[in-house]
């Protein structure tokens, strides 16, 4: 008989036993997550004052970096907290609680980028309909239905799990309490939560990265068909710093939830959940201010105004 002792709280074992190691990994984690958190800042400060950025474009940016610093305050300050102190341990309310927000969040993620890539497809392939079509109520609603659309399947994939009693070990094989490693310690037919998992993974990932490929794919045939370079230029450059982080987040999250594991695959996930949890966060201001004229211009505005 299986062990059904109500758990109160788990052991994340984390990344390593080796105590410098763990030192090592707050300090460059701690280092990765302030500077995430002050580049999406800037990014929501920036979109706010300068009234050149309060365009379609800006707006879905604004909510992205608004989402970036949501998504990896999620997981990391925990992480950290367990590597500085050496307790690696959460509750249960707490575990289920950052495996909503985790998940809510990275969902509202895929959906938002949808969003961007869609509004990129209007502004270039039917660039005189533009501001029609993407007018300030349709861009909210947009928002909204990728917020509450995430909301509404995350919330119901949550309380599917809290349904499920925990067997005998508390002990989770991850850095926070992610989805797939939860899933080992529950009791019972777990098979169509599993099989729901895995549905929502494909509808989430694949769905919404069907949608922006298809989007790419107009773009690009529209783009190649203009006749001058540098207007074939200006529209590629628009457009790839938003195909950089598509790229980056799609992979790490298909590797981690589509692809069936491998030996060895806990260590990967966590490898590729520190990409996914600090690294994108990390480049999205770095991509979209470094390779954008417009938000360069109004950041030497801003700062030149500050100094005045």
């Amino acid at each position: 008989m299986e062990n059904q002792t109500k758990i109160n709280e788990f052991l994340l074992l984390g990344f390593t036993e080796n105590g410098k190691l763990e030192i090592f990994f707050f300090v460059l984690f701690l280092i990765m997550y302030l500077m995430a958190v002050m580049g999406n800042m800037m990014i929501i400060t920036i979109t706010l004052m300068d009234f050149r950025l309060r365009t379609p474009m800006y707006f879905f940016l604004r909510n992205y970096a608004v989402l970036e610093i949501g998504y990896t305050t999620a997981a990391i300050p925990k992480a950290l907290f367990n590597l500085a102190s050496g307790r690696k341990t959460i509750s249960y309310a707490g575990c289920i609680s950052q495996l909503f927000f985790y998940f809510f969040l990275g969902t509202t993620d895929f959906f938002l980028l949808t969003v961007m890539s869609f509004d990129r497809y209007v502004a270039i392939c039917n660039p005189l309909r533009y501001t029609t079509i993407m007018n300030e109520k349709f861009c909210t609603l947009l928002v909204l239905f990728s917020w509450i659309g995430s909301l509404a399947v995350i919330l119901a994939q949550t309380l599917l799990y809290v349904q499920f009693p925990v067997c005998g070990s508390n002990i989770i094989d991850h850095f926070f309490c992610d989805s797939k490693a939860l899933l080992h310690l529950l009791c019972g037919d777990t098979h169509f939560l599993e099989l729901s998992s895995f549905i929502l993974s494909v509808f989430t990932l694949l769905g919404t990265l069907a949608i922006t490929v298809v989007s790419y794919v107009n773009i690009i045939s529209t783009v190649l068909h203009i006749p001058s370079a540098a207007g074939r230029q200006k529209a590629f450059s628009t457009c790839a710093s938003h195909i950089t982080i598509v790229t980056v987040t799609y992979g790490s999250c298909i590797s981690m939830y589509v692809i069936p594991e491998r030996d060895g695959g806990q260590n990967f996930n966590k490898v590729v959940a520190i990409l996914n949890n600090v690294v994108c966060p990390l480049m999205t201001p770095f991509v979209y201010s470094l390779r954008n004229r417009q938000v360069q211009d109004a950041l030497k505005n801003a700062f030149g105004y500050k100094i005045c």
